[in-house]
């Protein structure tokens, strides 16, 4: 298995697919808004300071970071690959990451904006950690699976969205350059069904 690097917009599906190849080849998902957002969850001071950028539809500054990053890359699990889903979102992040790694390839998930909008727009979680969208729910409010009341998170209300898709075009989407000059990219139109684009996910990575 390779080093890979998952990109594309927010709401791309990058945490389903990564999760998908994780299972397939064995391999650990590393994801930053994971991590982040237990630190948030628990209250630690990197989790409060995270926190006040990603509810403004903000990026967490890149030290905060690469060194969380960095120490996870370094850990046993990681040396027969590893996904990376969230990491790099900047070139300066980039280019920290190719001092301490070396990734084979960079893999875009590709969908329209508007698709993005609708999906992250009708999210709605659970605190248990469950997961819908209100085109599956009926209307129900209720969690499927403890019963608890869902809510929208922060940063998938329309407004943040928008934000969040602005700071995606300004910031992160040179890395698609960045790591096509080093012909590393491979792009995968994800407008199908979560199998389908699997299945495209795994012819490229062999």
């Amino acid at each position: 298995m390779k080093n890979v690097i998952l990109l594309g917009a927010p709401g791309a599906g990058k945490g389903t697919q990564a999760a998908l190849i994780c299972e397939e080849y064995g391999v650990p998902h590393i994801s930053t808004g994971d991590i982040l957002r237990r630190n948030i969850k628990e209250g630690t001071p990197l989790g409060i300071k995270a926190k006040e950028y990603i509810d403004a539809g903000a990026l967490v500054p890149d030290e905060v970071v690469i060194g969380l990053v960095e120490d996870r890359l370094s850990q046993d699990d990681c040396k027969n690959g590893y996904v990376l889903d969230g990491f790099p979102r900047t070139i300066p992040q980039a280019e920290a990451l190719d001092k301490v790694a070396k990734i084979d390839m960079a893999i875009n998930i590709d969908v329209p904006f508007e698709m993005i909008v609708s999906r992250l727009g009708g999210r709605r979680v659970c605190k248990c950690g469950a997961t819908y969208h209100v085109s599956t729910l009926g209307g129900e409010t209720k969690c499927k699976a403890c019963g608890d009341d869902l809510f929208i998170r922060d940063d998938d209300k329309p407004e943040t969205v928008q934000n969040r898709l602005r700071v995606y075009q300004e910031q992160t989407q040179p890395l698609i350059d960045f790591y096509g000059a080093q012909g590393k990219v491979v792009d995968i139109a994800a407008t199908g069904s979560i199998d389908e684009i699997f299945a495209d996910v795994k012819k490229v990575l062999g």
